[in-house]
């Protein structure tokens, strides 16, 4: 029961009805004496779909393994960012089932059809902004990464000007302040000034309240790179 000992049916959501659900059955497997996979995925049933850990442990693993190499470095990254969401303890568990992942191959192309199916928009965007911060974690963003996180964000139904946005908050270059907004570089400023008010209200971070305080601190973090992007803009045009 170490492995998984913090999580519980609770966390296991909608895992078990898809193909995630193949990759953690083994781990349930010893956890619950007497009880069947089958038990385990009627009490799963119950909770609410979009679990956002499990996938977040899968497509962790996809992205570490994008390049043939897995990193200390990324592993760092991981460490740290699970500490600060769910404490030390828990956080040891779940790297434990991490380093399991990373030992087994699975279509992520399937897993990423999963998540768009079960999971909210908001919270999509929040993984796809996690795993662009994973793929700097080394300070050398890998084009096989690139490849895969673009793969990973068509499969969960994300929009490509979406996917597009955030690729440029981490690749920045002159035309990148205006993909972070969505618009044309001869876009007019009207037409500036409206994409950028409606990306603050899509990336407003009470969207993802839900996901705890550090999510939420991430999503603070890309409305400053959009509030940033704005700003870069109004300066060069000389907007009012």
């Amino acid at each position: 029961m170490g492995i998984l000992r913090g999580i519980g049916l609770g966390a296991v959501g909608w895992i078990f009805l898809g193909p995630i659900g193949g990759i953690f059955g083994f781990l349930f497997g010893s956890m619950y004496d007497g009880m069947t996979k089958e038990d385990v995925a009627k009490g799963a049933q119950q909770t609410q779909k979009g679990d956002f850990v499990f996938s977040l442990l899968v497509l962790t693993a996809s992205v570490m393994k994008a390049d043939g190499k897995v990193l200390k470095s990324e592993l760092n990254f991981v460490k740290d960012f699970f500490k600060q969401n769910f404490g030390t303890s828990q956080a040891a568990d779940y790297i434990i089932t991490l380093r399991e992942i990373l030992k087994q191959d699975y279509d992520v192309v399937e897993i990423a059809r999963q998540i768009g199916q079960y999971m909210d928009y908001p919270s999509r965007t929040q993984l796809l902004q996690y795993l662009f911060e994973l793929a700097k974690s080394d300070n050398y963003v890998h084009p096989k990464e690139v490849d895969l996180i673009e793969k990973i964000s068509r499969n969960m139904g994300i929009r490509d000007a979406e996917f597009q946005s955030l690729k440029a908050m981490f690749f920045v270059e002159v035309e990148n302040y205006y993909q972070i907004l969505e618009v044309a570089v001869t876009a007019s400023d009207e037409e500036i000034k409206t994409a950028y008010r409606k990306k603050v209200k899509e990336n407003h971070p009470d969207k993802v309240a839900h996901l705890g305080p550090e999510i939420q601190k991430a999503a603070n973090e890309r409305l400053q790179k959009i509030n940033e992007a704005y700003e870069k803009i109004k300066k060069e045009r000389g907007m009012n």
